[in-house]
């Protein structure tokens, strides 16, 4: 059953008021050049965004700020990005969007990459039992130098807004169209998350990452696994992993829940470039109408985050990690439905509803290492502060111009 409007979805992040960039600069200064690339920030600090604005001329954005390495189209569903993966089909940029808010923005400070990877603390868990695997664990290129951990409401995609009504408030679109594209886009996101990744019975026992129980999963065989007869229910049920015991059935419910979370892991990997194979033909029309409907209503800013997303994806030594504050089942279908499964692997996205973001980021160091460079990239004050915390260099998204800004940073490799 469909349950609209469930506060799940809606992202603490968004609430935080949007920022605009300041007034660009003709050109890019020499020193400031230099600055980008040496700092080694052994403390927190900020940089100013509009630095790397110097080949779009105005704030406004009358015009889309495309590069060369990008191919154009007005066509949702048959625009290919190319990248170290060009199965990947994703909307494709079209007008940017205009800010109506004037105030300078917080930007990134950027620290140097360390090339010396720990392989000792990342080591490969792939070859272990599956019921013996620790959270969080995946082989890890010796090679990486950077982790960019994105915000995903508000900064690789406009959702939260679109059901608030305040993207067309702010941008003087028809709210009926915004309103009734939000909603129709949060249905299609539970009926995936409850038809096919048991979020009715997971909804009481979320998670921060898939493999969180995977240590009480004991490697069974769930081919022919009947998960509505099991007897499990995750009503008042205890989703802490502190204990052996769960409220509703010790190890045998602990056992249960990481079989469900097994299966969702399965259905990701094998839908993750082909959400359509979950749904009907009807459906599957009905949501490439919807997502292109949505990238027009936005003025691309999908289309936008994601030319970021794929520079990022094509350098070996850079890896994409997403931090939502959306329970975690949803927001592997949001991630799913908005054809973002290919630019981030499962064990890469982690929901930050429990802990918090700064706890998140602890978690990410903590498999990843502190010898590789985090650059943050979000519109909230929660994803800023934890990423002060850590002295992680933080980028803002509030407007179009600042995800064009951020391509602009990336091809020129500030980051």
């Amino acid at each position: 059953m469909i349950i609209p409007h469930r506060c799940i979805l809606q992202t603490s992040s968004t609430n935080a008021s949007l920022i605009s960039t300041s007034s660009t600069i003709a050109n890019i200064p020499a020193a400031a050049v230099a600055s980008i690339s040496n700092q080694d920030y052994p403390t927190y600090t900020i940089l100013g965004q509009n630095q790397y604005q110097a080949c779009y001329p105005s704030s406004s954005f009358g015009v889309t700020g495309q590069t060369n390495t990008d191919a154009e189209s007005t066509t949702l569903a048959a625009t290919t990005y190319q990248s170290e993966k060009p199965s990947v089909m994703v909307p494709a940029p079209a007008a940017q969007r205009l800010s109506s808010d004037p105030s300078t923005s917080p930007s990134l400070s950027q620290t140097t990459p360390n090339k010396d990877a720990d392989d000792q603390s990342r080591k490969n868990m792939t070859s272990k039992n599956r019921g013996k695997r620790k959270a969080d664990a995946t082989s890890q290129d010796s090679e990486l130098e950077r982790v960019f951990l994105w915000d995903l409401d508000e900064t690789i995609i406009i959702f939260h807004s679109l059901l608030t009504g305040s993207y067309a408030q702010k941008y003087g679109k028809d709210p009926t169209v915004v309103i009734g594209s939000g909603l129709t886009m949060e249905e299609m996101i539970f009926e995936v998350a409850d038809t096919h990744l048991f979020f009715n019975d997971l909804e009481e026992c979320d998670q921060v990452h898939v493999e969180d129980v995977a240590s009480d999963d004991n490697g069974q065989d769930l081919s022919n696994y009947s998960f509505s007869t099991d007897g499990f229910s995750g009503s008042g049920g205890s989703s802490s992993h502190g204990s052996s015991v769960g409220v509703q059935g010790g190890v045998d419910w602990m056992r249960k829940l990481a079989f469900r979370y097994r299966k969702v892991r399965e259905i990701y990997d094998k839908h993750k470039s082909n959400v359509g194979g979950l749904l009907s033909p009807q459906r599957k029309e009905a949501l490439q109408r919807l997502r292109a409907e949505i990238e027009v209503l936005t003025d691309s800013w999908l289309g936008t985050a994601l030319k970021s997303l794929l520079l990022i994806q094509s350098r070996k030594n850079c890896v994409n990690v997403l931090i939502t504050t959306t329970q975690l089942v949803p927001a592997l279908a949001k991630v799913l439905l908005y054809g973002l499964g290919e630019i981030f692997p499962i064990e890469n996205i982690y929901s930050a509803t429990k802990i918090g973001k700064e706890s998140c980021f602890e978690r990410i160091v903590s498999r990843f290492g502190k010898k590789v460079t985090y650059v943050v990239i979000g519109d909230g004050r929660d994803e800023e502060i934890a990423a002060k915390q850590h002295n992680m260099p933080f980028w803002r998204i509030t407007n179009h111009g600042d995800l064009v800004s951020l391509h602009q940073a990336l091809e020129l490799d500030f980051l």
